[in-house]
């Protein structure tokens, strides 16, 4: 607004963008509300009963189907592990959650190509499975009992729990499904079209403004140093899965490397400030640690493999 000679090539930049990712959006908010409408969430209820080894590697693959984000997942946790599921298979989930989901799949597809989307994808199922049997490893030696901080109370917030309910894949028979897909289309179309529409704007500022010395200078490169430096940055990041690809797309086209770009998208999607805020209020100490320090590792370890394979 106050730069006219660039005004219109930023201006120009996000528009393309923005418009190329309209079918990626359209095919996002449709799954969203199918998913939500059919009730799909309640089948991962399903995914916690049997073997602990079953359940980890089920709980990490399912995780890639669910819709939530480092905040989102935190009441379904919370009542897993209040129903007494196995700490490893509901870190497995936790881990792996919020990295991907179908419609995560698509946006990232659209923003940063498909070899970027597989691997973020295949990364979060390897980082549910790491932190699954870590914590299996360290059950058996005696450590982390007792994980919840506190018993979480009726009519709390992390209460409420996502495991109630009947999935229903043709919704459209009854009203009250029709009216969840109806609402959940149109709130996450505004979302996603108003806040896409803002981190392409965003890319475009990156492209313009920001030097690409300054990245190189923290992320750029393909060394070690930069992918755990993104992979630090990342993390206490607040990254919703929509809006990051784009953003990451700008840091790429500014010198930002390949692995750590992955360290920087997968640390920032498994938590943040507010979902650690969350997590540290529901299980103890030792718990929260792990899961952050597993998040990190993880980040880390899927960069340097990237970087190796790409």
């Amino acid at each position: 607004m106050i730069d006219n000679a660039n005004a219109l090539g930023v201006s120009i930049f996000a528009i393309r963008a923005f418009v190329g990712t309209l079918p990626f959006i359209a095919i996002a908010v449709l799954l969203i509300a199918y998913l939500k409408a059919a009730g799909a969430e309640t089948l991962i209820a399903g995914v916690f009963k049997g073997r602990e080894i079953r359940m980890i590697f089920a709980a990490a693959l399912f995780g890639g189907l669910a819709p939530f984000c480092s905040c989102e997942v935190i009441p379904f946790i919370a009542a897993l592990l209040e129903l007494g599921a196995p700490l490893s298979a509901v870190m497995a989930f936790w881990l792996s959650s919020p990295l991907i989901d179908p419609p995560t799949l698509f946006i990232t597809a659209g923003a940063l190509g498909w070899p970027f989307a597989v691997a973020k994808a295949v990364s979060a199922v390897a980082l549910g499975l790491f932190g699954g049997f870590g914590v299996k490893l360290m059950l058996a030696g005696g450590q982390l009992a007792a994980p919840l901080r506190i018993r979480p109370k009726q009519g709390s917030c992390c209460a409420v729990s996502t495991l109630q309910g009947k999935t229903k894949w043709q919704f459209w028979q009854e009203k009250a499904r029709r009216d969840i897909f109806r609402s959940e289309f149109l709130t996450n179309a505004l979302f996603l079209i108003k806040w896409l529409a803002f981190a392409y704007v965003l890319e475009a500022i990156l492209v313009f403004y920001v030097p690409a010395s300054l990245i190189a200078r923290f992320v750029g490169g393909n060394g070690f140093i930069s992918i755990v430096s993104a992979a630090a940055i990342g993390m206490p990041t607040y990254l919703n899965g929509y809006i990051a690809p784009p953003l990451l797309a700008g840091l790429i086209k500014q010198g930002m490397g390949n692995g750590a770009a992955m360290a920087f998208i997968i640390a920032g999607s498994v938590s943040s400030i507010p979902a650690m805020t969350a997590v540290w209020s529901l299980v103890r100490p030792g718990i929260f640690f792990l899961y952050i320090g597993l998040g990190l590792t993880g980040a880390i370890l899927s960069g340097i493999v990237f970087q190796a394979v790409i």
